[in-house]
């Protein structure tokens, strides 16, 4: 995921596999890009990626026909973690997450999202790689100076794992 982030996004800072203070738990990618800093959760699982919107009830997160919702309670986890770092810098910077679903390798049919939309879970987008690279290179908010000065406090606030 790196190579293609780096080969695909040149202009946009990634961080890879990031510490989250006073935890166990690592951040697999943190993006600095002119849209606002994306928190990107990398999931490399076979079979199908959907979202199922029950009547009543949570949305749930299934891969393979299992239950994976829980991944995104730790991405809000992820997502929070950087909020709060940002905001002892007084950055004012969108903060958002997303899911990057790779396909396996020997898995022919892929992960099943969608190529014209992207699919929701609770707030965050379900990409592919390609989907994500385009997500990133988009225009925004966030100048080249503040993707600096971004780019060096995550460093400092979320060392390598």
């Amino acid at each position: 995921m790196a190579g293609h982030l780096a080969a695909r996004c040149p202009a946009v800072p990634v961080l890879h596999d990031r510490r989250m203070p006073g935890s166990r738990a690592n951040i697999d990618h943190i993006a600095i890009a002119p849209s606002g800093v994306l928190v990107i959760d990398t999931k490399r699982l076979k079979g199908r990626v959907e979202v199922r919107k029950p009547f009543f009830g949570e949305q749930r997160l299934l891969v393979a026909g299992r239950d994976k919702t829980k991944l995104v309670e730790g991405l809000h986890r992820q997502v929070d973690a950087v909020r709060r770092g940002l905001a002892l810098i007084e950055q004012d910077v969108p903060v958002s997450g997303c899911f990057c679903f790779v396909n396996p390798e020997g898995q022919a049919g892929g992960s099943g999202i969608r190529l014209r939309c992207t699919p929701t879970v609770d707030g965050f987008e379900l990409y592919h790689p390609r989907r994500l690279s385009k997500r990133l290179n988009r225009d925004g908010p966030v100048g080249r100076g503040q993707i600096e000065v971004l780019t060096e406090a995550l460093l400092e606030l979320f060392p390598a794992a």
